[in-house]
């Protein structure tokens, strides 16, 4: 017998969402990552939970209905890393016609069906907020709804969830070979340690590096897989609002300034094609210097690449079929030949789509194994188990049990760990009951806590994927943390 029924390669949002769904229907499931969860495109996404308004250009009506049902779904099951939040399309004289933004907005309302989010509508932004930051040429925009999340504590919620229904995740282990038999044959590198893993099925869900994991370890082809590279900035708060702006580039590109960590404003995506390294993946100075430029058709306040204070950019996988061609929906392709364990390869994909995706993954293992239904439209997230609508309600009552929190500390846990806070802080009646305090906000509880649940081994786990502390937080700081870190016990694996 198997160790496993299902053994994942790869902790992105993909693997994870796989593990996810497979345990939560009885599956015994194994997931190996290389490095930490989420470590990669996972964690440079452009943070959103939306219909793709630019996939109506293409008329991909059918995707955008099927990605504005899986908004809703995510606003159900995460309210605490999911808000809803209103866009913002200045009307540019140079792009598209004001008529044809207006129609297409209205179209995306109807595709969007029972939302309970406000309507799209122009704005006259001269006499608005939103254009205090926009330079003067611009009069009308259009305000329309979708979503952001944190993409990076949306991988760990998936992983937590998948954990606590008996799913084996493992970070720092390496598969280095997978002999296809009856079953699947694994030699993982686990902490320096060799292990030997068997499961009756396997998904390779490595990302960029699938088509390398495909043919060096699996030794199998991939067929029509190409990576591509996603690129963003962060540069200070340029805006005081809480709305994210869409800006029309000369190019037709769609470029997203959104505010970032309460200081900061992101500004991207590029996409463009990627051939290297995916483990060094970097921007160059000419992307830069063209997200400085879009913005600063729209922005007021100027920013030029030496105010750029951290670069954010990610490969991924893009798959496509001749009978599923490449989309922001990913690919998913099964191979399970007579006498062979099945493959499933599943990358590429919006963030969007990343639980149906998993979802219908799964599903094609249903005749080799007896399984629950589908479940996973229908079942929060760990710490989801609220409504969106009732977020402020969660801060204020954080900040009843800990009066010592303030109100953006309150928020930030929140929007970190929902209604699970408590297993953070405890009992604390005091800031001091905490620990150690590095930078303003975190302690030395949220980082035992980060090793001991949310498989955090090395500080920038915790400061560039658990939380963006990072971007605050001093040398001197960061050093004291991972010295911390390094002598502290009951981190996962350790």
């Amino acid at each position: 017998m198997a160790d496993y029924d299902l053994a994942i390669i790869g902790g992105g949002l993909n693997g994870v969402s796989v593990a996810r769904d497979a345990a939560g229907r009885g599956l015994r499931v194994i997931l190996v990552e290389q490095g930490d969860l989420g470590a990669a495109a996972s964690s440079a996404t452009p943070r959103m939970i939306n219909g793709d308004l630019a996939m109506l250009e293409r008329r991909g009506f059918w995707r955008v209905r099927t990605a504005l049902a899986e908004r809703d779904i995510w606003k159900r099951i995460a309210p605490h890393l999911v808000r809803p939040v209103r866009f913002v399309i200045p009307a540019h004289s140079e792009e598209r016609p004001p008529w044809l933004l207006r129609l297409g907005l209205v179209l995306y309302d109807r595709l969007a069906l029972h939302s309970d989010l406000p309507e799209s509508a122009a704005v006259d932004v001269t006499h608005h907020p939103v254009g205090n930051a926009l330079k003067r040429p611009f009069g009308t925009a259009f305000e329309y709804s979708d979503c952001m999340v944190d993409d990076s504590r949306l991988v760990i919620a998936h992983a937590l969830d998948a954990a606590e229904r008996g799913a084996d995740i493992r970070t720092g282990a390496r598969c280095v070979r997978a002999d296809r038999l009856d079953t699947w044959r694994l030699a993982v590198i686990d902490r320096g340690r060799r292990q030997v893993i068997t499961a009756r099925a396997l998904a390779n869900a490595s990302g960029a590096w699938t088509a390398s994991v495909a043919e060096t370890i699996l030794r199998l082809p991939l067929q029509r897989a190409e990576v591509g590279k996603i690129s963003q900035i962060i540069v200070r708060r340029l805006f005081d609002t809480d709305n994210v702006y869409v800006f029309q580039n000369n190019d037709r590109r769609l470029i997203f300034a959104s505010p970032y960590q309460r200081d900061f404003t992101l500004i991207g995506t590029i996409a463009t094609p990627f051939k290297g390294d995916p483990a060094v993946v970097s921007m160059t100075a000419d992307e830069v210097a063209y997200l400085c430029d879009a913005a600063n058709r729209y922005f007021r306040e100027h920013i030029d690449p030496s105010d750029v204070i951290r670069t954010v950019a990610g490969a991924n996988m893009v798959m496509g079929t001749a009978h599923q061609p490449r989309s922001g929906h990913g690919g998913v392709t099964f191979d399970a030949t007579r006498g062979k364990a099945p493959l499933l390869t599943i990358g590429g994909g919006e963030v969007t789509t990343a639980r149906r995706r998993a979802e219908w993954a799964v599903s094609r293992l249903t005749p080799f194994y007896p399984m629950s239904p589908r479940w996973t439209a229908g079942a929060p997230l760990p710490g989801g188990d609220f409504e969106w609508a009732r977020f402020d309600a969660q801060v204020d009552q954080a900040r009843e049990r800990w009066r010592f929190l303030g109100e953006d500390h309150a928020r930030r846990l929140v929007e970190a760990y929902g209604s699970r806070l408590a297993a953070v802080l405890g009992d604390a009646r005091e800031k001091a009951d905490l620990g150690a305090v590095f930078g303003p906000e975190l302690t030395a509880a949220e980082v035992r806590y980060l090793m001991a649940r949310e498989w955090a081994r090395f500080p920038d786990d915790i400061l560039w994927r658990r939380s963006k502390l990072g971007l605050t937080m001093p040398p001197a700081d960061r050093e004291a943390l991972a010295a911390f870190m390094a002598v502290e016990p009951g981190a996962i694996g350790r």
